[in-house]
């Protein structure tokens, strides 16, 4: 049953939403012990809501289950970004896009894993004591990050659901696609980030993962609007113009393996889409190095503040304050944490910030440019989502850092513009799922929103 209709019966008293909660919970413990999808089930609060709803079902969202990555707080249950150093946050408060869910009557429930702060394109990279999700079609390969727990759970439920999750440089996209679901990434300031912890401010992003489109065009109606505690909120609203006729594939994203084009190739065929090519030379030459300067020059600064004084585990101060706090991080950040705060620092040094920071800045906006000018020629643009499908665990551990970074290739330049982009599933390859990624104009969402996965 599709969740629109689902909603539909609830509302017209045919289910009830406390019925419907106590069984996807059911659920969620059950998978949880193989999957690792979740952090926190929040079975009270979640039965709390499912009451509510069915005795006040008015909600454009009335009854839904909905579960929250946790990097986005959601107020007394643990939320942690998948971090050892933020265990037992409790937010006194819900982020701003969890408050207009439950207003609308869904029910959350729990927080769903990731990698640590959103550090990863596999969600292996998860905190100290986390455990790895594993994917729902083939547990011996990765869900893809960071919002791994989310596009996981999607897929495999049985039950009305969607998934509330983030992106900075591909992590709603990527999750996605090794997945097989559909993931919307909105507009950079479309959902206000009030109430998430930060990775990178400038390219932090709240967005839907859903088993269809349209499941993610309902929850994202209800999350997106203006915030004014979010100062980078927008007041515009998405254009109403929908229509799509011709539709650019991006060259430079055709260096992959044949069977992943074949798949793009058959998806603009059966949907009897017009094409032709674009390039976008810059964002294949600088996209990934100016991401990750930024991306980690932010993460750098906004992690600094956990240090066991006032944000963060903390501990019986022995020593000096270096010495604690030194202490503090070295014990409860993860691996690939102390590395992109290192290369952040590093980045933005004195002697050094123009060097890179800087100049990564002004990078971004010619790559904001040449996005423009693409779409004075087309409506959309389309890439595979990944380069691969979702790799097996043991070739992932072979890989270098550097190659790990490789991976968000194809996500990183709509990242870095701030563009809308949807994650459909265009097929099968070695009976893994294979990603299609369509990228629109800023606040052009419409144009996104009739496109459907090939199941």
């Amino acid at each position: 049953m599709g969740i629109q209709n689902y909603i539909k019966d609830v509302k017209d008293g045919k289910i009830s939403a406390i019925k419907t909660t106590k069984n996807i919970l059911k659920e969620a413990k059950r998978i949880n012990k193989d999957y690792n999808y979740f952090n926190v089930i929040s079975e009270d609060l979640a039965l709390e809501l499912s009451e509510k709803a069915d005795n006040d079902p008015k909600g454009r969202l009335t009854g839904l289950p909905v579960s929250i990555k946790d990097c986005i707080c959601v107020k007394d249950v643990e939320s942690t970004a998948g971090s050892k150093i933020l265990s037992n946050y409790r937010p006194l408060f819900n982020a701003t896009a969890v408050k207009h869910l439950i207003n609308e009557g869904a029910v959350i429930i729990g927080k769903t894993n990731q990698d640590e702060f959103g550090f990863g394109s596999f969600n292996v990279n998860v905190g100290i004591g986390k455990r790895i999700p594993k994917n729902p079609i083939d547990k011996k390969r990765v869900t893809g990050g960071s919002s791994g727990g989310a596009a996981g759970f999607t897929r495999i439920t049985k039950n009305p659901h969607v998934a509330i999750a983030e992106s900075t440089g591909g992590s709603i996209a990527c999750p996605a696609s090794f997945c097989g679901v559909s993931g919307l990434t909105p507009t950079y300031g479309l959902v206000s980030r009030y109430g998430l912890i930060d990775y990178a401010n400038s390219l932090d992003k709240i967005g839907v993962i859903g088993k269809t489109t349209n499941d993610c065009k309902l929850v994202m109606d209800v999350i997106s609007g203006y915030d004014e505690k979010d100062s980078t909120s927008l007041r515009q609203e998405i254009k109403k113009e929908d229509k799509v006729g011709r539709i650019g594939i991006i060259e430079e994203s055709l260096d992959v393996d044949d069977k992943i084009k074949d798949k793009m190739y058959d998806y603009l065929h059966k949907n009897d889409l017009y094409y032709q090519k674009i390039s976008l030379p810059l964002v294949k030459k600088y996209g990934i190095a100016c991401y990750y300067i930024l991306a980690m020059s932010e993460a750098s600064t906004n992690l600094a503040k956990y240090c066991g004084l006032r944000y963060g585990i903390e501990e019986p101060l022995k020593g000096n304050f270096n010495e604690y706090f030194s202490k503090i991080r070295s014990e409860n950040f993860g691996k690939e944490a102390k590395r992109r705060i290192i290369i952040g620092t590093f980045a933005r040094m004195a002697g050094y910030r123009e060097a890179y920071y800087l100049k990564a800045m002004k990078v971004r906006r010619l790559i904001i440019e040449e996005y423009k000018r693409a779409f004075k020629h087309v409506d959309l643009l389309i890439s595979p989502t990944m380069p691969v499908i979702a790799p097996k665990f043991n070739e992932v551990g072979k890989l270098t850092p550097l190659q790990n970074y490789m991976m968000d290739i194809l996500t990183v330049g709509a990242n870095l513009a701030g563009l809308p982009h949807l994650n459909v599933n265009g097929g099968y390859v070695d009976k893994m799922p294979v990603g299609i990624m369509f990228t629109a104009d800023h606040l052009n969402e419409n144009k996104l929103y009739g496109l459907e996965s090939l199941e």
